[in-house]
């Protein structure tokens, strides 16, 4: 029995060392694995550190120019999202600033807004933004929006004023029930940390997938996918030679993983909330899974090296809106829901942001992990029954 497993051990070892030598032979491979790897996340973090957009130029048009104008537009400079660099006199110059760029947003204060508050009628207040990012747009809206619910309440303030009621007994007839805005594991709401991680793990599952479908296209494109494997494993076990190509990403993308996700965030000071040892745990199977997936879909479909160049980077788009971050798997129809657990992607930026942005344990994401964990055994099977066409039919 002993003899029996070293001689898989070593069988296993033999398959190993010759899948790290061809990566470390192919110079498409070592980019794909290493150069990439290394560039894109300091490259994401650098471009996007300073997590928010601050003090964003707005130009203002007053036609009211009255004390409840300048009011608003006093407040609105004082908001962190915006800064009133520009004041104009007609509808026509705003415009012409947001046409180049030079604005963000323009707010326009009807001649009729100060009447208006003054009867208790609606004053409409109009804001054009620049929407060739969605920042500007959030920006605008949101210190827009805070400027409008401030002037509100204060104008509720003003008509409840009576001599019966002080100043605290009006505030709570206004105000019966405060409300605090809390937002959770983001409270500035920063870019960075919402949608970093979760890109990184995409760049890890895509790089991989990709390097491996190249290798794998690679020996099909040249004949060579049989001889890959060990002469005296031909003819037996075909799981000790996924096994051991399996071990050899593993032992290449566990350090890389590391840097990525767990080092670089912390050199940039990004936040981090979960365990260091959780979210290694949590890769481990991730890694494994999409070792295996790459490996029976490029055994299979790849039959020339760069062949599945294009469908990587198609599909790197439609995992990133399968995945859940940008809208909810929960409103998405069922059949894409169910679609996206075919990509260890899926389960892994939604397990990997709740430990690293949301700060839970491992226990608390037991359902990723279980589903990275069943799909490392469903592709390792399908990776084995792939090699397995190719011993038959190549």
């Amino acid at each position: 029995m002993l003899k029996k497993i070293a001689i898989a051990l070593r069988d296993i070892w033999d398959v190993l060392t010759a899948e790290v030598r061809r990566v470390f032979t192919d110079s498409t491979t070592l980019i794909i694995f290493f150069l990439a790897t290394a560039v894109y996340p300091p490259l994401y973090y650098y471009i996007y550190h300073r997590e928010v957009l601050q003090e964003m130029p707005v130009a203002v048009v007053d036609l009211s120019q009255s004390e409840a104008s300048g009011r608003f537009v006093h407040k609105l400079d004082a908001t962190p999202e915006m800064h009133v660099a520009f004041r104009c006199n007609t509808l026509a110059d705003g415009e012409a600033l947001i046409d180049r760029h030079v604005a963000k947003a323009l707010f326009v204060l009807p001649p009729d807004y100060a009447q208006r508050l003054a009867h208790h009628e609606t004053a409409t207040v109009t804001c054009f933004s620049d929407i060739s990012s969605f920042i500007y747009y959030k920006n605008a809206l949101l210190g827009g929006s805070n400027v409008m619910l401030d002037e509100m309440q204060n104008l509720q303030l003003e008509h409840h004023q009576t001599g019966i009621l002080d100043a605290e007994q009006t505030r709570v007839q206004v105000e019966p029930i405060g409300i605090d805005d809390v937002k959770l594991y983001n409270p500035s709401g920063g870019y960075a940390s919402y949608f970093i991680p979760a890109l990184l793990l995409l760049v890890i599952h895509q790089t991989l997938f990709f390097g491996i479908c190249v290798l794998c296209g690679d020996a099909n494109e040249n004949k060579r996918a049989l001889r890959l494997i060990p002469p005296h494993l031909r003819t037996h076990s075909i799981y000790r030679v996924t096994l051991g190509r399996m071990l050899c990403f593993l032992l290449i993308y566990i350090p890389i993983a590391l840097f990525d996700l767990i080092i670089m965030p912390r050199i940039f000071g990004m936040p981090q909330l979960g365990s260091a040892a959780d979210m290694i745990l949590f890769l481990l199977p991730f890694i494994l899974a999409t070792s295996c997936f790459a490996m029976a879909f490029g055994n299979l479909l790849s039959q020339e090296r760069m062949s599945t160049l294009l469908c990587c980077l198609f599909f790197s788009v439609v995992l990133f809106f399968l995945s859940g971050l940008v809208w909810p798997q929960q409103c998405m129809p069922p059949f894409w829901r169910v679609f996206s657990y075919l990509f260890p992607s899926t389960p892994g930026i939604q397990g990997f942001v709740r430990i690293g942005s949301m700060g839970a344990t491992l226990a608390e994401v037991r359902g990723e992990y279980l589903a990275l964990w069943l799909q490392t055994g469903l592709w390792f099977a399908a990776a084995c029954q792939s090699l397995r066409f190719i011993k038959k039919f190549r």
